[in-house]
């Protein structure tokens, strides 16, 4: 891995300064490289989850990887133009200058999760390429299949001094997050950033981390029930609930709370009559993964929890070898409960009741910062209440998700759900060092403001001039 990092700093170096023309035929290839192969990336992911929907796949994976990448391609002039600044009077009258210029900083370490793992690589691939870097990538052990087709998809479309995969287990990724990068994205959970962090230290790597948590959807007293219910039912099941962004947990008033569980059982068996044998709904990942999802609703049923399961067409989950699971709703929920203390990544959904909608607002700024939070309301006094008394990553109003497709909308986390963020333009600039660039006219400056010794009237001028109020 070393000598492939420094085979990529040798070429980029070499390169430097890398046109846009050369930008603009690795976002092509890019997206070509995915495009092209769209059918073997479904089948791959299918194959690592037991069971993964193929429109989904399309969808989450193959589709959101090329939107990016064309957006990129569309905006790059745009980007990649110098920012003038403005210059301190009388700097500007003399001739003096001064810009931004946004520089490729050379090879970006890309750590990926299991859950999108193509479009989670491809994705920030768009801003890496836009930026003019070069690029390695550290696919999840828990998805084989894919990683080992988007290595040999890749060989195929760029020279491994542009792009390469590393693949391997866990050794092999605490040896990859340890390699002096010029700059590393991680996704994933929040206690492996810890030591991602740690590693990328003694390197002094500059780190993005896109985390998760435990995202709220507060319920205002204006929501249309059939709508907000029907929304979160297909976030929440969409890969099944293994979405960093999926709807965690609800808030709703007591009085409301029956209508939502309600709605929220017939979206679910509109959208799911049956749940083994359909092929539009996916498994969750591996046997660890739904046995921990397993034993946290056994852990909330034990405390006294009421679990109500979705199972519209009451199949012997039992009885499968599926991994696949069904929406289970969990109310009379407690702190003391692992579901309501942990990020659930799955279709698991906790719901807890509200008073006011400050109460409401207190149980979401008591826990660590969300990667995104959903109001579903009418009321405007209520949405800007909750978007200005809350912090979270992003907010989608009145529906859940969607702010990660707004490809002009930066995505990223705050505090224990992330660091940094990317996409569109805030992506290309996240993958660019910022150089700011001074041009000093010919007049000599120094001496003109007194900046020479020795000092005397002229110092006093400049001094007194900095200091006016």
């Amino acid at each position: 891995m070393r000598d492939l990092l420094e085979a990529q700093r040798s070429a980029f170096t070499a390169a430097l300064p890398e046109p846009l023309s050369v930008r603009r035929d690795r976002l092509t290839r890019a997206a070509a490289m995915v495009s092209d192969h769209a059918a073997r990336l479904c089948d791959a992911l299918s194959e690592d989850f037991g069971h993964r929907s193929r429109e989904q796949s399309m969808m989450t994976d193959v589709a959101s990887s090329i939107a990016p990448i064309r957006h990129a391609i569309k905006h790059l002039d745009e980007w990649a133009r110098p920012e003038k600044r403005r210059v301190q009077f009388p700097l500007g009258l003399l001739g003096a200058r001064a810009a931004v210029e946004y520089q490729p900083k050379g090879v970006v370490g890309v750590i990926a999760p299991w859950n999108f793992p193509v479009n989670l690589v491809m994705s920030p691939l768009a801003g890496i390429f836009a930026a003019g870097n070069r690029a390695m990538v550290k696919l999840s052990e828990f998805t084989p299949a894919t990683g080992a087709l988007m290595a040999e998809i890749a060989a195929q479309y760029f020279a491994g001094e542009e792009l390469a995969f590393v693949e391997g287990g866990p050794e092999i990724g605490a040896a990859f997050a340890a390699l002096p990068f010029d700059h590393l994205l991680f996704t994933g959970a929040t206690g492996i950033a810890r030591h991602i962090l740690h590693a990328a230290a003694d390197h002094l790597v500059p780190v993005t981390l896109e985390l998760g948590g435990k995202s709220p959807v507060i319920v205002g007293e204006s929501a249309d029930i059939t709508r907000t219910t029907e929304r979160v039912a297909l976030g929440k099941m969409l890969n099944a609930g293994q979405i960093c962004l999926a709807p965690d947990y609800m808030l709703v008033r007591a009085e409301q709370e029956q209508a939502v569980v309600d709605g929220l059982r017939r979206a679910a068996s509109a959208m799911y009559p049956t749940l083994l044998a359909n092929p539009d709904y996916t498994a969750i990942i591996n046997d660890r993964h739904h046995q921990r999802l397993t034993d946290w609703i056994e852990d909330a049923r034990a405390k006294g929890a009421r679990v109500e399961v979705v199972n519209p067409a009451n199949e012997d989950f039992a009885a499968s070898n599926s991994r696949k699971m069904p929406l289970t709703i969990v109310r009379d929920v407690t702190d003391d409960m692992t579901l309501m203390q942990e990020e659930i990544f799955g279709p698991v959904l906790p719901i807890r009741r509200y008073e006011t909608l400050d109460g409401a607002i207190d149980e979401v700024n008591r826990r660590d910062r969300p990667l995104a939070l959903y109001y579903f309301g009418e009321d405007e006094c209520e949405q800007r209440r909750v978007l200005d008394r809350t912090i979270s990553g992003g907010v989608t109003i009145n529906d859940v998700i969607f702010h990660v497709s707004m490809e002009d909308l930066p995505f990223g986390g705050v505090g224990p759900s992330g660091m940094g963020s990317y996409h569109g333009r805030d992506g290309f600039r996240t993958f660019s060092h910022t150089k700011a660039v001074y041009r000093q006219p010919r007049i000599d400056v120094a001496k003109l403001a007194g900046l020479t010794p020795p000092y005397g009237a002229a110092t006093r001028r400049g001094i007194a001039q900095q200091m006016k109020r």
